[in-house]
């Protein structure tokens, strides 16, 4: 029994100095393979007597299981070892580099027309906007523009069907207001949106456009009234040092009406090419409500008036950030747009 113990300890020495499985496999096949030492104690005993057999047997299972239990154990330090360093060996990264996110800006056109509408909110007028796709009752007729008048010409129109139009400015936002708001004087209220004319597309001209117009109706409103309204536009979009000036012209929504200039901002109106030598340049149209724009809406022209202008916001921000193409506003170059970050 000695000499099993001495060869139990001998057998876990060999296995424990094993460092690889390739060892462990050869030491398992030495030891209890079909030739091994644990199979050639076995058949010593048919030499044993009857009373040492049954005892020498034991032992001899135990040892076995003790080696299979020690050998199994091992196997699976090794497994873990082998495959630690496998990994560590053919270590691969799979994960993407980090992507730079460019957060946007919004947009020029958006930064100007939030700045009128904030503007005149906080003067008290109030946001309309209607569709764009607009009937020709509101875009034209209301709008003192009866079927075969010249101006339906200039603006050169996208027509639907002969009752539905593109509408060719915002005016068509403001009769749909005197209308729907005709027993709800006085009216004040600001017309942003999307406008289209068949213009050829140059580098101040596009077939689309962004529009704001204004419209104030009360009692006893008078020129005066307009042209402070629009020093306080201009200066507030251009700087505090800004002029207007008020030119005659003519416009079927408004008599009298005017075309309103400012004071160059290149030259402060001293004149330079950029005006041609004016000091002015031209911002927007605008004028006094026409009579009969009130009388077709149902209001009274008599007790009522009201002034009206126009701006077109994609010249305002030529005007304004010196963008010398229209075009530029719409192809979205990040390189133009990413100028307007610091205007936010």
């Amino acid at each position: 029994m000695k000499d099993l113990d001495s060869l139990k300890s001998e057998m876990i020495q060999k296995l424990m100095a094993a460092d690889s499985l390739v060892d462990i496999e050869q030491l398992r096949i030495e030891l209890l393979g079909k030739k091994g030492q644990v199979q050639a104690l076995m058949k010593k005993m048919r030499d044993l007597s009857n009373e040492e057999r049954p005892l020498f047997g034991a032992k001899v299972n135990e040892i076995k299981n003790e080696i299979d239990t020690y050998i199994s154990n091992r196997v699976q330090e090794l497994m873990k070892v082998e495959i630690e360093k496998k990994l560590a060996s053919e270590k691969i990264d799979i994960t993407l580099p980090e992507k730079s996110f460019k957060y946007g800006n919004q947009h020029p056109l958006t930064i100007m027309s939030e700045a009128i509408c904030e503007l005149f909110e906080s003067m008290g007028y109030a946001v309309e906007e209607g569709p764009e796709v607009e009937l020709d009752l509101y875009n034209f007729e209301r709008a003192n523009i009866p079927e075969n008048h010249p101006a339906r010409e200039m603006q050169d129109t996208f027509f639907v069907d002969v009752e539905r139009l593109l509408r060719t400015h915002t005016t068509a936002i403001q009769t749909r207001v005197l209308e729907e708001q005709k027993d709800q004087l006085p009216i004040r209220v600001i017309c942003p949106g999307k406008t289209y004319r068949r213009d050829e597309d140059d580098a101040t001209h596009s077939h689309q456009f962004i529009q704001i117009e204004g419209l104030l109706i009360d009692e006893n409103i008078k020129m005066t009234d307009l042209k402070g309204t629009l020093e306080v536009l201009a200066q507030n979009l251009f700087g505090e040092d800004q002029r207007i000036r008020l030119r005659p012209s003519y416009f079927q929504f408004t008599e009298p009406s005017v075309e309103v200039d400012v004071t160059c901002f290149n030259c402060k109106g001293s004149g330079c090419n950029v005006c041609k030598e004016s000091g002015w340049i031209e911002l927007l149209g605008a004028g006094m409500v026409h009579p009969h724009v009130l009388e077709m809406a149902g209001i009274d022209s008599e007790k009522y008036s009201g002034f009206a202008f126009g701006i077109g916001v994609d010249r305002a921000v030529m005007l304004k950030y010196g963008v010398s193409d229209i075009r530029s506003l719409y192809t979205n170059d990040t390189r133009l747009l990413a100028m307007f970050d610091r205007f936010d």
